[in-house]
């Protein structure tokens, strides 16, 4: 019987502390005082840098064609809207925004 309750202590307790644990840092995040490690950082980093080459790229193609498609500009805006939320520079806010203003044709 023993044998039994030990391992069911030790899982209860054991996945209580880890929970208590993902409480804390959701905790310190929401209110703001999560410290950013610096793997969080190179992976904000990274992500912002592939997202300004993918968007770079997309909004070079569409300018010098001068036209884009409405699939083509909702691919663009999934790609916009987290890269605007995590600051990303200026460079792929203005591509964007030079995006925004061509026509939008009928796909072929």
């Amino acid at each position: 019987m023993n044998e039994m309750i030990m391992p069911i202590l030790l899982a209860i307790i054991g996945s209580s502390g880890i929970w208590a644990t993902v409480q804390v840092v959701i905790t310190k995040r929401m209110s703001g005082k999560h410290e950013e490690t610096e793997t969080e950082m190179y992976m904000k980093n990274m992500l912002l840098g592939l997202g300004h080459d993918r968007i770079y790229s997309l909004c070079s193609e569409y300018i010098a064609r001068g036209s884009i498609t409405l699939e083509e500009y909702d691919n663009l805006q999934y790609l916009a809207r987290p890269y605007l939320g995590l600051h990303g520079n200026g460079t792929g806010k203005k591509l964007i925004e030079q995006v925004e203003k061509l026509p939008i044709i009928k796909e072929d």
